[in-house]
């Protein structure tokens, strides 16, 4: 079972590096300019029609440098009058179907813009709306989907169908006027599609992006469809901002510090570790960057940013486990043959939610193994990878506040990166940059401010951010909170029964055997409390005690 361990796409993301030694000093530029043409992935590959012509960069040393290097604002200097990315021309994800109750409507918010999202049994379609009743501006998140498939307002029973028409007025006179065809009387509705198993948003609502999924659609995963691999996903509410959130998934020099005790990584045999943890320095050179994304290869991996929200590394996965024992000819045929067809990807969507939050939905798909995901539930894994997400998370709501202060655009000023190691994260800020000012284009949602800072233990809130968003962890806390209750109830049953029988009617086996009972229930339902507390609402995590 060693595949339900936290660790164990942990040891993936670091051991896709550990192929061959580092070099103590750089041949090749960060960033791999002027681009070359990439072979089709199985990916849907970023559109070259609109690719910008970049400029030469500098290289950086995988040894630390003396002097910082601006990459960023040379970049911001040249590439002034570039194209810039329009954060409300795309497809925005808004959660895997398998954590959407059909049988009520879900309030979400992206971009800043609060939608609901139901479904409609009348065309079998899940539909998402502008989360405000015409009437007067009710959340239709807070109705219900009433015995005719409408959504139906709670506030006065307003009804909707899923074109967003008003159906139902019961205030309205049924020999007045037809007030509810009025078009104020309209829900504003966006478009929207399933795809991969996820439920995405166009953020426009007019009528001329109706027809908008014929035209442009969502990135497609390919490997989210296929029979042979897993499809487990998961969702959490991050309260720190989609830039930070983005930069951070690229980095994977920080695992073994941010991460340490929880994920494992590989150490490379051809290098000594220097420190307990085992960093060391990863090559990762960017080969193309324009307006839809960047691409580059991190050793024998590839990462690739879709903009606005996907990221994947993807890799061949290899366990490098050995009994020492030179393998014959026939059976290095038979390995090399078996772990080229081993894949896994570690796939990240980050959705902008508003200034200081986001969400990520995660996906590990891989086409070995696949019988544990049938048969051990998903909350067994979002256990490990929620730790995952908070041993670093309050550490980057710091983090975010301090790039706040000094202005996004600034980024490339006031953080010092001279390794190879965070090519991705440079990349990623030079084209947040380059393309959209150094940060997410609110419209005029917002003004750009980050919300205060709440206490850790609300800030590391693991039931709000989680579990109510998803249906495995819901069944799991309920079905826990029963057997608790269930072995309290047996402790004081047996201790009643020892009270009111008398000494010489049951045994001293009979009475020690009910004592043991007990004491034992008491006990487990006393562990049982502290491992749903940990497990689903807060688990604090202290980096210099591990």
């Amino acid at each position: 079972m060693e595949a339900l361990k936290p660790s164990s796409f942990s040891s993936f993301y670091l051991s896709i590096t550990n192929t061959r030694q580092p070099k103590t000093q750089c041949d090749k530029p960060i960033l791999n300019l002027p681009f070359n043409r990439l072979t089709k992935s199985s990916f849907s590959s970023i559109d070259s029609s609109k690719e910008v012509k970049p400029k030469l960069l500098s290289s950086l040393s995988s040894s630390v440098s003396t002097e910082p290097i601006n990459l960023l604002e040379q970049e911001n200097q040249i590439h002034k009058q570039e194209e810039k990315f329009d954060w409300f021309l795309q497809w925005y994800p808004v959660m895997p179907v398998c954590d959407l109750d059909k049988r009520v409507p879900h309030a979400k918010r992206i971009m800043g813009l609060d939608i609901v999202v139901w479904w409609d049994r009348n065309e079998s379609e899940w539909k998402v709306f502008d989360d405000s009743c015409p009437h007067r501006l009710a959340p239709l998140s807070e109705g219900r989907i009433d015995q005719w498939g409408r959504l139906q307002c709670v506030y006065h029973g307003w009804c909707f169908n899923g074109s967003g028409d008003c159906k139902f007025i019961p205030q309205a006179p049924p020999d007045g006027p037809p007030v509810h065809t009025f078009k104020k009387a309209c829900v504003s509705v966006y478009p929207s599609t399933l795809q991969n198993g996820i439920v995405w948003f166009w953020p426009k609502s007019d009528p001329q992006y109706k027809d908008i999924l014929t035209k442009k659609k969502p990135p497609y995963i390919p490997e989210l469809d296929d029979p042979s691999y897993t499809k487990s996903m998961g969702n959490r509410e991050i309260p720190y901002g989609y830039e930070v959130l983005t930069e951070n998934l690229m980095d994977p020099a920080h695992v073994p510090y941010a991460h340490y005790g929880i994920m494992n990584t590989q150490a490379s045999k051809n290098r000594e570790k220097a420190d307990r943890e085992g960093g060391r320095p990863i090559e990762i050179n960017v080969q193309k960057l324009d307006i839809n994304g960047f691409v580059a290869k991190q050793e024998n991996g590839t990462n690739k940013f879709l903009p606005p929200c996907v990221f994947y590394l993807s890799a061949p996965f290899s366990s490098n486990k050995s009994n020492g024992s030179v393998p014959s000819t026939s059976s290095k045929k038979e390995q090399s043959s078996s772990v080229a067809q081993r894949k896994v990807l570690l796939l990240f969507i980050c959705v902008p939610v508003g200034p200081g939050k986001s969400r990520l939905i995660w996906a590990f798909p891989r086409n070995f193994g696949v019988w544990i995901d049938r048969i051990v539930p998903r909350w067994i894994f979002h256990v490990g990878q929620n730790l995952i997400l908070d041993s670093d998370l309050y550490l980057l709501h710091v983090e975010e506040h301090k790039i706040m202060e000094l202005g996004p655009s600034n980024w490339q000023k006031a953080c010092f990166v001279p390794t190879k190691s965070d090519a991705l994260v440079v990349a990623f800020r030079k084209w947040l940059n380059k393309y959209s000012n150094g940060q997410v284009d609110w419209g005029t949602s917002f003004k750009g401010a980050l919300p205060p800072s709440p206490p850790r233990e609300q800030l590391l809130d693991r039931y709000w951010s989680h579990v109510v968003n998803c249906s495995s962890c819901r069944v799991a806390i309920k079905g826990l909170n029963a057997l608790e209750v269930v072995l309290q109830v047996l402790s004081i049953a047996s201790i009643g029964i020892l009270a009111a029988t008398k000494q010489g009617v049951i045994s001293v086996a009979a009475r020690s055997s009910l004592v043991a009972m007990a004491v034992l229930t008491f006990v487990a339902s006393r562990w049982l409390s502290h491992f749903i507390y940990k497990n689903f609402h807060f688990h604090d995590y202290n980096h210099a005690l591990r």
